[in-house]
């Protein structure tokens, strides 16, 4: 690059950067002079009367609380839009923009090329001249897409062509170019290099200024209701859908929100760890949750399956596993729920004062009252209405007996006040009309307003109504919330008949051993337990008797580590999201929970959808580990998808075998203190949580800290963590700890082992005691270093 061109480019960078620093002192400015101006305008609330003597003084204050509260909502507003707008040129005062190109369109090729530089965010002067350009917009595609020549690229009127005439990166740090270099790949490999073999971090970063073509493609799609990525690890997909999820509240900001953006993540240490890609882009966090805090918060009474006992219980059955996973159950499920129509539900009595008021033999005559034309829900609704009027018929009943006149005696002169003094309300109706009257009269000053009784027996009654009326409420409450169906009943009763919906044999489950698992899944209930198979089951057979519809505002839904789930818990959240549009991503080398039955995940969840609308995407490339790491990782699987390393050269991993665990902790201690020397940070990863602790006591004198649940925050400086915990996370070095014949000798341990060793970027460290893993042994000699420690 000539120093004409590094001047020039320099010349333009510092012009932008007045333009930025201008810009930040005039929004200084103006977020001072909001404050003021907010500060004014509370004080105003002393200048407001509150009249309520008339109607027409009633209307009067009403209308002068009106105003002030808008003119407060404006200035908050304005004082909003001012500070997001100074955090947003806080952040372009040291790097705003990190390429540039030069594009002209083919159809008036005599005119000069139109420069545009882009950046993380837009930038245009006072006078409307674009200084940057937003690495969401249109035309920024055009970077990530292609070289030069001619390259086409969609915007919001269709699609359009341009012809590249240059492509130049920059490096840019507080204000000065560090480096530039023109390219006529989309990315060049010497930025990618440069990023690659940075240091990892406790937070994911953006990628902003490496964005590959295939990633490209990932973040712009909006036609896809399914859009399916199978990626190698490491090959940047997690990042890729942040960056989309950005883009999206971009491309449809004003219709979009971040609150109608859900991610299923792999557990909460991960969340933690992406966190602030996001806000780095200038958008708030999109919902963020495991499929464990979903199902469990929708489950407060039992006691679910967490990810620590579904990685470390191995006593289940596969076979049967296979099938509650399958989508064959989900229709299994739908089969049985519509046999409810005809008889078969679980009722259980509306108890009150220890006896039954409403038998469930009577919930039962009303439920199936209706002809079969009704659906669940329609008959659902019908039997609540029908419940509620037989329970506001007992008020009159319940009114006459002694327990009544006993409470009615013992009130307290502080209860009677409070009872006189309040509004009546029917049973089933929303409380919400007396208790917005009763904030108003508080905030105008009023007291309750006293009732006057024309004699005691009409005193007697209306205390009578109230004290029955306000004892019943509970009632209402499990009505409304479908509390007359005993559903742990209706779960045991759909297992029990599931021989008569769906073929035993075709599993290759016999008789007995699906009535012994009933029997252990009954012991689990009373023990107010399920596993997180059983719990999507028995969730979704809830919300097919009640009718529930799942969540129709989320717009988006992504589920990261797609491998983990099963078809059934996929259709669920299909289901539960009817509205949404479906990103879905993950390696299925890496099903270390599903193992071989990830191989169909691709067509049992397609199938779900309009095969028009679906659209599968394969990252092929990995970038996070060095070639000699992820050419290692490989070759421990057999049968694994395809997988590219990216030219980045580094030492071979190495593998420490000691004659005893002894001799591995201290190949381990020698191991860490080297990988500190050089500046590594360190994840020791163990095979289960237990072994991770009885690690981290030999290693307390070490300066390393234990992450044994997914509530924890990643640490800075070397960490033992579990492998189910590892998943998605990277580190410069990885030290594999129990990497042996007796930790890892069984052929469904090889994605296990693979997901361990792709978690390092630059140096990977095998230790050992006794025996070689044949796992290991597998894997040709020359891309990995052997020593006896």
């Amino acid at each position: 690059m000539s120093n004409n061109q590094l001047t020039s480019e320099q010349a333009y960078l510092d012009q932008t950067l007045g333009k930025i620093n201008h810009s930040l002192e005039e929004t200084k400015e103006e977020i001072k002079k909001s404050k003021g101006s907010l500060e004014n305008v509370a004080s105003a609330w002393d200048d407001v009367r509150v009249k309520t003597s008339t109607y027409s003084g009633i209307v009067e204050t009403a209308m002068s609380v009106r105003q002030q509260q808008q003119a407060i909502a404006e200035r908050e507003a304005a004082k909003s839009r001012a500070e997001v707008r100074f955090q947003t040129l806080a952040k372009q005062e040291d790097k705003p923009y990190f390429a540039r190109i030069d594009f002209q369109d083919p159809q008036e090729e005599s005119q000069k090329p139109e420069s545009i530089y882009i950046g993380l965010a837009s930038y245009s002067d006072e006078a409307g001249k674009f200084w940057i350009y937003d690495w969401r917009t249109p035309v920024a595609s055009i970077y990530y897409d292609g070289g030069l020549g001619k390259v086409d690229y969609l915007t919001p009127v269709g699609p359009q062509q341009a012809n590249v005439t240059l492509k130049r990166q920059f490096e840019i740090e507080s204000g000065k170019i560090v480096t530039l270099f023109d390219t006529e790949e989309a990315i060049g490999d010497a930025m990618l290099l440069n990023a690659l073999s940075g240091e990892s971090s406790t937070k994911m970063k953006s990628i902003v200024t490496t964005i590959q073509k295939e990633q490209n493609k990932i973040i712009r799609n909006t036609a896809a209701d399914l859009l399916f990525v199978q990626g190698a690890a490491g090959s940047g997909k997690t990042a890729a859908i942040m960056q989309r999820v950005a883009y999206l509240l971009y491309r449809y900001r004003g219709k979009l929100n971040s609150g109608q953006v859900v991610m299923f993540s792999p557990n909460q240490l991960f969340n933690d760890y992406v966190d602030q890609v996001l806000p780095e882009l200038g958008e708030q966090n999109l919902v963020q949750l495991t499929f464990f805090q979903y199902a469990s918060r929708r489950l407060p009474r039992i006691s679910v399956q967490t990810l620590a006992e579904r990685f470390e219980q191995t006593a289940g059955n596969e076979k049967i596993d296979r099938m509650l996973g399958s989508l064959e159950l989900f229709e299994a499920t739908n089969r049985y729920a519509q046999s409810l129509n005809q008889s078969g539900l679980q009722a259980k009595s509306l108890n009150f004062r220890g006896e039954p008021l409403i038998s469930k033999e009577k919930v039962l005559e009303i439920y199936y009252q209706y002809n079969s034309n009704y659906k669940l829900s329609q008959r659902l609704e019908a039997t609540q209405d029908s419940l509620l009027r037989s329970l506001r018929a007992q008020v009159g009943v319940q009114m006459k007996k002694d327990w009544v006149e006993l409470a009615i005696e013992n009130l307290s002169k502080e209860e009677y006040d409070e009872m006189v003094g309040a509004g009546s309300t029917r049973l089933g109706d929303d409380q919400e009309g007396d208790a917005a009257a009763a904030t108003r009269r508080h905030q105008l000053g009023e007291g309750p307003q006293e009732r006057e009784f024309k004699s005691d027996k009409q005193e007697r009654n209306f205390l009578a109504k109230k004290i029955v009326t306000q004892a019943l409420r509970p009632i209402a409450k499990r009505i409304r919330r479908s509390g007359f169906i005993n559903i742990n009943t209706q779960f045991v009763d759909f297992l029990r008949a599931l021989p008569e919906f769906i073929k035993l044999a075709d599993f290759s489950i016999s008789n007995a051993e699906w009535d012994s698992y009933v029997q252990r899944v009954i012991a689990d209930l009373k023990e107010h337990k399920l596993t997180l198979t059983n719990t999507t089951v028995y969730l979704y057979l809830y919300d097919l008797i009640t009718g529930k519809h799942g969540q129709r505002d989320i717009r988006y839904l992504f589920i990261d580590e797609i491998q983990d789930y099963t078809p059934f818990q996929l259709a669920f959240l299909k289901f539960s999201f009817p509205n949404a549009k479906f990103t879905v991503l993950g390696d299925l080398n890496q099903a270390i929970f599903t193992q071989d039955w990830a191989n169909s995940l691709e067509q049992d969840f397609a199938s779900l959808f309009d095969q028009d609308k679906v659209e599968l995407i394969e990252l092929r490339q990995t970038y996070r580990s060095t070639e000699q790491i992820t050419n290692f990782s490989k070759e421990l699987l057999q049968n694994g998808r395809a997988i590219e390393a990216f030219n980045r050269d580094d030492e071979l991993p190495v593998m420490q075998l000691a004659k005893d665990e002894a001799g591995a902790l201290q190949a381990v201690k020698k191991q860490l203190a080297e990988n500190a020397a050089d500046d590594e940070k360190t994840a020791i990863i163990t095979q289960t949580l237990q072994a991770a602790q009885d690690l981290a006591q030999n290693l307390a004198e070490e300066d390393v800290t234990l992450i044994h649940s997914e509530n924890q925050r990643l640490a800075p400086g070397a960490v033992i963590i579990p492998s189910y915990l590892a998943k998605g996370l990277e580190f410069d070095a990885v030290i594999i700890w129990q990497a042996d014949a007796k930790h890892y000798s069984q052929a469904d341990q090889q994605r296990l082992l693979y997901t361990v060793s792709t978690r390092a970027m630059h140096r990977l460290t095998l230790i050992g005691a006794g025996e070689l893993s044949p796992l290991i042994a597998n894997v040709p000699a020359d891309l990995y270093s052997r020593e006896q420690v």
